[in-house]
């Protein structure tokens, strides 16, 4: 479970005070998809950043299984975030010279896991997201959609409790797009795995269980998708630009 007690994250800009997040509070269970959208500026970096031990709060608390990231230090925060949460970002953020099997162990290497639990670990997920044959290719030779399953395998290397996307199909095209969610999809249910994405794209949200749509640093509204289809979700998404 992740719980966010009333997120402030304000920046001072000037004489003036800008609040990224403003109060947010927000519950996710274990097991669950969730889509965090809205436009630009919105908040969602930022909340996605904020759950992650990435940065602060201003004010309120984020509690992840029971465990308040506030009251940890910045080392406990770092060795959380490498062993419970799996990052995955819009541009990859792969190491250009690192193969796709070195990439995926990084996280491995650095945590000190045996050779021999790191290359079964690696070869598992290369099958999983589907780079059979492609263990020594380095990144610069790869489309965006091989380096975003690299960045996937990378994410899920530790074996995770949390994924945080953020934008994860916004630098590929509608099909390549598609494939990263149907793969992170098949994961989520076949891993149980907690993942929240940040996306722009109404698409994409319709792949999650919940989608929360933040507006000027607050949460405006949330969507089921059981109880929904897209056609709310746009509504919802184009009520929030409209206003």
């Amino acid at each position: 479970m992740i719980i966010t007690k009333k997120l402030t994250r304000a920046f001072p800009i000037g004489k003036e005070t800008f609040k990224a997040l403003d109060g947010v509070s927000l519950e996710v269970k274990k097991g669950e998809f969730v889509a965090i959208m809205g436009p630009s500026g919105s908040g969602k970096s930022t909340l996605l950043q904020l759950i992650g031990g990435l940065e602060l709060p201003t004010e309120g608390e984020v509690i992840i299984d029971d465990i308040s990231m506030n009251s940890l230090t910045e080392r406990e925060r770092t060795l959380y975030r490498r062993r419970n949460i799996g990052f995955i970002f819009q541009n990859y953020q792969l190491l250009p010279s690192l193969t796709v099997e070195e990439n995926i162990a990084f996280p491995l290497d650095a945590d000190r896991v045996s050779t021999i639990e790191i290359n079964t670990r690696v070869a598992k997920l290369i099958k999983e997201v589907g780079l059979e044959g492609k263990e020594k290719v380095f990144p610069n030779v790869m489309s965006g959609g091989q380096q975003q399953r690299v960045a996937i395998a990378r994410a899920l290397s530790t074996n995770p409790r949390l994924i945080l996307a953020d934008e994860p199909t916004g630098n590929l095209d509608r099909k390549k797009g598609t494939d990263i969610l149907k793969l992170l999809s098949r994961l989520h249910k076949e891993e149980h795995l907690t993942i929240i994405m940040v996306t722009h794209d109404i698409f994409a949200a319709g792949y999650a269980d919940r989608v929360v749509m933040l507006k000027d640093g607050k949460i405006e509204s949330e969507v089921i998708r059981e109880e929904a289809g897209k056609d709310e979700i746009m509504a919802n998404f184009l009520a929030q630009l409209d206003g």
